[in-house]
């Protein structure tokens, strides 16, 4: 067995083909009559205009000022994406999603088609682990979703009659994804669950959300279907909302693996950025669609950033066709926003009443 270093893949000789039976799995399991949603988290909270700060006060150490974060203080654009895993009701539980994506990042992405765009994507939910663990159980998953109609697959966590060899690990995992219920996407803490580069090192990140993101007001917002958009309506038509973005380093190949996002690794975090949300409206048609023609993928990524691990290679492949057939069949051109246009939709002089 060859003994793994920090942020070295391992990539088993199979994955191609699991990659290409995910990408066919995933497309078959689109609705293609418009407006063709997402794969996955199709449902939307709501977009919003961010401002994402390098922390000015980052240590001289070239091992943390890498990539975006080679010059502290320095302030990116950033358009938020809140979401559900599922379109279904906000009151049953889900998964929820925060997709952040940075414009006025310079350099080449490891993406060819879009190399010279100027953002960088952090996608994650809230749950700090992943409910699968590689490629071929991937296939497995999706598959199981596509035999039952149904995002909760079952029987790809329970296999068989022996006990013995259930997935445990996964499925308490997927409990305690699926059962997530949530008073407002502005108060939950959201990770990345899969690894990525950072510079030469792996790392995974997590945005935190700050105690003053606590609303009273959220606990009085009915229960309705759609209350998550009610609930961050309701926060920026007051004040600002922020985040602290932390990163969390690989420090031993074997106990925090790259190809395992079921494993927790035990590290501590620490912050390097802060994601600012101001008070704003987000709900106008042009806002909307803005968001719903919108492609996020953790491969929209600076070198130094790169996605790691048996979970995100085929995510390159996946989301890619995803996206470039949703645009396809909403008749949307399949491209990056630059920051002038999202400033012309998102303008923050356009304040809450």
């Amino acid at each position: 067995m060859t003994q793994l270093e920090i942020g070295q893949e391992n990539v088993p000789p199979e994955e191609d083909e699991a990659t290409r039976e995910i990408a066919q799995i995933s497309e078959r399991l689109i609705d293609k009559h418009p407006p063709v949603k997402r794969g996955e988290h199709p449902k939307a909270h709501g977009c919003v205009r961010g401002e994402f700060i390098i922390d000015p006060n980052l240590p001289k150490d070239d091992k943390i000022r890498v990539g975006i974060f080679k010059e502290p203080g320095k302030r990116f654009p950033a358009c938020i994406r809140f979401s559900n895993f599922s379109e279904q009701k906000d009151t049953r539980g889900d998964a929820h999603g925060m997709a952040v994506k940075l414009m006025g990042v310079p350099g080449d992405k490891v993406l060819e088609d879009e190399k010279y765009e100027e953002t960088q994507d952090f996608l994650l939910i809230d749950h700090p682990l992943f409910v699968v663990r590689n490629a071929k159980d991937y296939i497995e998953f999706f598959a199981e979703i596509e035999r039952s109609g149904s995002r909760n697959p079952l029987k790809f966590f329970i296999t068989g009659l022996n006990p013995f060899k259930w997935r445990w690990r996964e499925i308490q995992i997927g409990l305690g994804i699926r059962l997530s219920k949530i008073r407002s996407p502005l108060e939950s803490q959201y990770w990345s669950t899969t690894p990525y580069k950072y510079g030469s090192g792996a790392i995974k990140f997590s945005l935190k959300p700050s105690p003053d993101n606590i609303s009273t007001s959220s606990k009085s917002i009915p229960k309705t279907e759609n209350y998550l958009r009610d609930a961050i309506r309701e926060h920026l038509n007051n004040k600002e909302a922020c985040f602290d973005f932390l990163i969390q380093f690989q420090t031993d190949a074997d106990k925090m693996p790259i190809e395992d996002p079921t494993i927790d690794w035990k590290s501590p975090y620490q912050k390097v950025a802060t994601l600012k949300i101001p008070a704003q409206t987000f709900e106008s048609p042009e806002q909307i669609k803005f968001c719903e023609d919108l492609s996020y993928t953790p491969w929209h990524s600076l070198p130094e950033h790169r996605p790691l691990g048996g979970i995100n290679r085929p995510r390159k492949q996946v989301y890619e066709l995803i996206s470039r057939l949703r645009n396809k069949l909403n008749n949307v051109p399949h491209k990056e926003p630059t920051t002038e246009e999202f400033f012309s939709i998102f303008p923050l002089d356009v304040l809450p009443k």
